[in-house]
């Protein structure tokens, strides 16, 4: 809700949700990238996600089998609900990761 509080910020969400189809094309292009660089990457995702359910999550394992995922008992916003649980995961995975 913090995101619509003015008549600017509602209009800067339409234009993201309309433009949401961008997203949809690049995904072959983002894709190859992922398997070629197989970036260190930490997934972190609500399980109870209505829009973005974990079959979500888990199909970036297809290309980057190496990430670490966490399917965490929260919904749609995961990183406000379970802020202390996912900054954990963050600190512990740049740790083993050794990524400063």
């Amino acid at each position: 809700m913090a995101f619509l509080s003015s008549k600017k910020d509602r209009e800067i969400q339409v234009q993201l949700f309309k433009d949401y189809n961008t997203n949809l094309i690049r995904y072959p292009k983002w894709q190859k990238m992922l398997k070629e660089n197989q970036p260190k990457t930490l997934i972190t995702w609500g399980k109870k996600d209505l829009k973005f359910n974990a079959n979500g999550a888990k199909a970036y394992l297809k290309d980057l089998p190496n990430a670490e995922l966490h399917l965490l008992d929260a919904g749609h916003f995961a990183a406000e609900e379970k802020t202390r649980e996912v900054a954990k995961l963050i600190l512990e995975f740049l740790s083993k990761s050794e990524i400063e």
